[in-house]
């Protein structure tokens, strides 16, 4: 069985592809930049990407929560399953709106779906979107009170490899966090140290400084609300599910970077 990884260099598809080839089993790992090449926003370059492959984990760029998404999702999903690539574990986020749309797009193209709705990656203040400016010893972030569990991306690609290679999780919807709740200011703190110092903003001063550092506009602007929308206390809470699929619990931040991968 061939497995498609879409985003196979972000943060969860590099460690999904690894996990499956120390398993010896065949991987397409795509993006962009690969032959064959793979564009969400490029409908030609899905057929080559999806032929011959019966399985696939999905991870959606910008973000899946971003206006247009469950079209992209829904069209891609039938496609697939068109060609035979029936089994499609989507990577999603919790209580997002335009996530759970693009969700309701994938489970309507007749796949034998698995939906991962993940809290905020650990890995995003080490390899992410914070990681540059949290090395340099501080953290700007849209303004909020409440926490968040965070999640250790390599707990998100071990779950992801067993809804893949199990069907007992066809038509299941999974909520995975890490086991703590923590500010985005105590996760800096934990990671970078307690020097780094910490700023939040308005919406609109935040959206300034993502383009500033790069950002288009108009991504930078979704990201900024989607932060502020999801950042209002809807998931501040735990659940279980990663334990219940590993078999053990989910790492802590404290684990960050420090033990052998599962």
């Amino acid at each position: 069985m061939t497995t498609l990884i879409t985003g196979a260099t972000g943060k969860t598809g590099q460690r999904v592809a690894r996990r499956l080839q120390t398993l010896d089993h065949d991987v397409r790992a795509v993006t962009r930049h690969t032959a064959p090449r793979f564009d969400w926003h490029d409908q030609t370059t899905w057929s080559e990407a999806v032929e011959g492959c019966e399985s696939a984990y999905l991870t959606f760029q910008p973000d899946l929560g971003l206006p247009g998404a469950d079209e992209i999702i829904g069209a891609f999903a039938a496609q697939a399953v068109a060609a035979g690539c029936s089994r499609l574990v989507l990577l999603s986020g919790r209580g997002e709106e335009g996530a759970q749309r693009a969700e309701q797009a994938m489970m309507a193209s007749g796949a034998e779906w698995t939906i991962l709705r993940s809290a905020f990656f650990m890995q995003n203040f080490t390899e992410g979107a914070f990681a540059d400016e949290l090395a340099a010893g501080s953290l700007t972030m849209v303004e909020h009170t409440v926490a968040e569990p965070f999640v250790d991306a390599d707990d998100i690609a071990a779950v992801a490899v067993a809804a893949l290679l199990d069907k007992g999780y066809v038509g299941r919807v999974l909520e995975l966090t890490g086991p703590q709740l923590l500010t985005f200011e105590e996760a800096a703190h934990a990671i970078g140290g307690p020097t780094v110092t910490y700023r939040s903003m308005p919406t609109e001063d935040y959206v300034a400084v993502l383009t500033a550092a790069g950002l288009p506009p108009a991504d930078a602007a979704g990201l900024a609300y989607l932060f502020e929308e999801v950042l209002d206390g809807r998931n501040a809470y735990v659940t279980g599910d990663v334990e219940a699929v590993l078999g053990r619990a989910a790492r802590s931040i404290d684990d960050l970077d420090r033990g052998e991968q599962s």
